[in-house]
């Protein structure tokens, strides 16, 4: 019977070293996976990094990621501007056009999703319905007819066309984002404010609206760094270099012959991922909760 026992406690033993083993294994595949697709999204930046110290002749056509002698003249270039315009007007054109969609896609999908979530009225399922399907129509369908229209109302060439609809809620996921959030609130809430006399404006405001944190930081981030990179928008509606945004400035590295300064455009690129590094780091905390739409927690 002993020999039985200890056989038993040394197979026991054994399977427990192999399971041991086993995980240690898919542990050691998965960090190695995981750093495999780290240095494949990171190598565009630090490509970027190390380009922007090279000489414009030698960015094309060179394998290596850091210059063996670092140069500061493309920054230096950026002081000098861009055609005789400064690189702060294109920065100041770029964060307007960002903190103006940031602003208008707060204000108009937080109402909205709080009348679809908060509020019972006819056709509420069938609207709602019909602004998710708007997800799936091509930005390409609308440029034209869009374009045909502002032009009429002598819009073309000012931000109006680029940040209006950022305050009529045509941005639907960041609407589906705050419904869906919002309707993970405890409906106590919104009968303790009717109780005490609070209307729908003001249950929005003072209810809401602060615990809806998560959700509006994280329909910022997204905005904000659409807004900062938006490229077609600006090319579309935007005729004066004066105007335009960082993304449209890069383009003006190349001359009228199709000679680009490469050195100059990167150092740009680089300098432009700054605001957009910075307004992350500063919410990244609040990003997995807002995705998560979980409401309330205990």
């Amino acid at each position: 019977m002993s020999g039985l026992g200890t056989s038993g406690a040394s197979g026991a033993s054994g399977a427990s070293i192999a399971s041991s083993t086993s995980r240690r294994r898919i542990s050691v595949v998965w960090h190695l996976g995981a750093w495999a697709v780290l240095v494949v999204v990171l190598y565009p930046v630090v490509w970027v990094v190390g380009a922007a110290f090279k000489p414009s002749r030698e960015i094309v056509g060179s394998l290596e990621l850091f210059p063996v002698r670092p140069v500061l003249d493309n920054f230096r270039g950026l002081a000098d501007g861009i055609a005789d315009i400064p690189i702060a007007t294109f920065f100041g054109n770029s964060l307007f056009y960002a903190a103006g969609s940031v602003v208008g896609v707060l204000v108009s999908a937080s109402l909205t999703a709080y009348a679809f979530a908060k509020i019972r009225f006819a056709g509420r399922k069938l609207l709602f319905t019909l602004m998710i399907g708007t997800l799936l129509l091509p930005y390409h369908v609308l440029l034209i007819p869009q374009y045909v229209m502002f032009q009429k109302l002598e819009l073309i060439n000012t931000y109006v066309p680029l940040l209006i609809g950022k305050f009529l809620a045509t941005e639907a996921f960041f609407v589906f984002l705050m419904v869906q959030f919002m309707r993970n609130l405890p409906g106590e809430l919104d009968e303790a404010a009717r109780l005490d006399g609070c209307g729908h404006l003001r249950t929005y405001w003072s209810v809401v609206l602060p615990l809806c944190r998560p959700a509006l930081i994280t329909s910022a981030i997204f905005t904000f760094i659409n807004a900062w990179n938006d490229f077609m928008g600006p090319l579309i509606y935007l005729n004066e270099p004066g105007k335009y945004t960082v993304s449209l400035g890069m383009m003006m590295f190349r001359d009228q012959e199709g000679v680009a300064n490469y050195g100059g455009m990167i150092a740009m690129a680089l300098v432009a991922l700054l605001p957009v590094l910075a307004f992350f780091l500063a919410f990244q905390r609040y990003l997995i909760d807002g995705m998560a739409t979980s409401g309330l927690k205990g």
